[in-house]
């Protein structure tokens, strides 16, 4: 029996994947990287600072550190989404079937905290997870588990009784090898990759969401 329902952020509550992809051809460009759109689908569903030292061993630059580079990234994507607020369709419907079915609320995100607390605060979700954690400061970030581990501690709950959602085959691995159900949304474009064989169920938008999909898992 399920009691708990904990979300990813980034491309499945906010559609935020293509200004992470234009902060980085932007600031990755001007620190001379040789990087197009494409080159960012790499490192989809990693943590921030593990795709600038994945780039940074590929194409080192000068005088900035991986840190302020991170940081620099982080800051325009914030600018981006408080500028668009772009929540994607079907998120408070979703939650909202959790809600009724008495499901514990969580998200767990591969974002810096602050940029989940401000992206929360403009889509004007924060009262909507009974807890929020981020994969900052964590050894490792997705598609290690840990992340989804320390959201069911929070909640109080086992992994083995929650059900993630996500929209990365890094998320989802992640959600799985802590032997959650998972739950893929995956963009339209990356719909057909194989890895989400995986899943538990595989939607092609948050409306999907209902009563009898969550009881069927």
């Amino acid at each position: 029996m399920l009691q708990a329902a904990v979300f990813d952020m980034d491309g499945l509550l906010v559609d935020s994947e293509p200004f992470w992809q234009r902060a980085q051809i932007e600031i990755f460009s001007s620190l001379g990287v040789q990087i197009e759109q494409k080159d960012t689908l790499q490192t989809m569903g990693l943590r921030i600072d593990q795709v600038v030292e994945f780039w940074y061993a590929k194409q080192p630059w000068q005088d900035l550190d991986c840190a302020t580079v991170t940081e620099m990234i982080v800051v325009r994507v914030e600018e981006l989404v408080k500028e668009h607020k772009p929540m994607l369709p079907g998120v408070l419907e979703a939650l909202a079937t959790c809600e009724q079915l008495g499901l514990k609320i969580a998200l767990a995100s591969s974002s810096p905290m602050r940029l989940i607390q401000s992206t929360l605060e403009a889509l004007s979700l924060e009262s909507k997870f009974s807890a929020v954690l981020s994969a900052e400061h964590l050894r490792y970030g997705k598609p290690h588990p840990e992340v989804y581990i320390n959201a069911a501690d929070e909640l109080g709950v086992a992994p083995q009784v929650c059900i993630a959602f996500e929209d990365s085959v890094n998320g989802l691995l992640a959600a799985k090898s802590a032997q959650m159900k998972g739950i893929a949304v995956p963009e339209k474009a990356y719909a057909d990759d194989a890895r989400w064989a995986i899943a538990d169920r595989k939607l092609s938008s948050l409306h999907e969401v209902n009563q009898q999909l969550i009881a069927s898992l």
